[in-house]
């Protein structure tokens, strides 16, 4: 998922996405206001099929 993308869901939770701030911790802050944990490429699996960021997630490592 491109950044411009995630700053906007970013901004439907209240995250702070400005310039500057990686798109791990942008997501990180999001998946938190969601209610789930911070887990975004911190793990080698993931069993969550729901997940909006596990493509670029798991995909990525």
């Amino acid at each position: 998922m491109k950044l411009e993308e995630i700053r906007k869901i970013a901004e439907g939770w209240g995250v702070d996405a400005r310039k500057g701030r990686t798109k791990q911790d942008i997501i990180r802050d999001i998946q938190r206001a969601e209610g789930y944990s911070p887990c975004f490429r911190t793990k080698d699996t993931c069993n969550d099929d729901d997940c909006l960021w596990k493509k670029d997630c798991i995909g990525n490592k």
